[in-house]
């Protein structure tokens, strides 16, 4: 049996010590696991070979791997044959269950070999990295536009607090970002935690594709900000709302306004504010 026959966990346990003013203290903290995750892609007549490699929280790795893989445009649903960990003897203990192979019925809708070249790693804090140009990226991430009914502005101004409930990592370390994907009347399908924000994203919409659900509806949620690659991710899947609890930058509002994204930031109970 390897020393990572048991797959890691989404906390680990510290030891700290806490200063406060009453002296100092040694106690038992929890911090959000991280650790890398390596996609693989294969399709008949291709072996798999690495697509991509992020820091994540381990957890819903198949829906991380799924969802990343939809968000750039290499699959679309009923693509999927197989999502399962690497069981490649030359792996380390380590890899074991740091590897997924995602095996495809049909070749990529896109070359992966045009930006996802087999040497692509990112971070826990972005998922665009390594693409060519920014219009290349805005042409990637133009997706259909959500038909749906709309989500309200006050409606999205309630919709972080409902979140919270299923933010459960977040309330025991503090350290990981939250997505949830909700219905215009508020009723939320799916959520997700990571420490990589994007990674969250990933996971909701691989959540949905793997369920043979449709992965868009009328909004999404973010605990952070809504940077670039996560308008990018809710625009390639059409859905018809990004509400983050921090702010956008200029190119999220420039794409959120030519894709017909509404996007909302400093969302809150007590206010929102539209830039889309």
């Amino acid at each position: 049996m390897s020393a990572r026959s048991r797959r890691p966990g989404p906390t680990v346990r510290v030891r700290v010590t806490e200063t406060t003013d009453d002296g100092e203290r040694r106690r038992e903290d929890r911090v959000a696991t991280e650790e890398p995750l390596e996609i693989r892609l294969a399709w008949p007549g291709s072996p798999a070979s690495r697509v991509w490699v992020t820091m994540r929280t381990p957890g819903h790795d198949f829906e991380l791997a799924a969802g990343y893989l939809l968000h750039e445009g290499l699959v679309g649903p009923g693509d999927l044959r197989t999502v399962a960990y690497c069981t490649d003897e030359d792996l380390s203990d380590e890899e074991e269950f740091n590897v997924v192979t995602v095996t495809l019925e049909r070749p990529p809708r896109r070359d992966p070999g045009h930006r996802h070249v087999g040497s692509s790693s990112g971070s826990s804090a972005c998922g665009v990295c390594g693409k060519d140009s920014v219009s290349d990226v805005l042409d990637l991430a133009r997706g259909e536009r959500w038909a749906g009914p709309a989500v309200h502005a006050d409606l999205v101004r309630a919709l972080p607090e409902r979140l919270r409930p299923a933010q459960a990592v977040f309330e025991r370390t503090g350290g990981v970002h939250a997505a949830g994907l909700f219905t215009a009347s508020g009723e939320l399908l799916v959520a997700r935690e990571d420490v990589g924000r994007h990674n969250a994203v990933d996971k909701v919409t691989g959540a949905r594709l793997l369920a043979g659900a449709p992965v868009s509806d009328a909004c999404l949620v973010v605990s952070g900000r809504a940077g670039f690659e996560l308008v990018q991710k809710a625009v390639a899947t059409g859905t018809g709302a990004l509400a983050a609890v921090g702010v956008p930058s200029s190119l999220s509002v420039r794409l959120a306004a030519e894709s017909g994204l509404a996007l909302y930031g400093w969302v809150s109970g007590r206010r929102c504010v539209r830039y889309a």
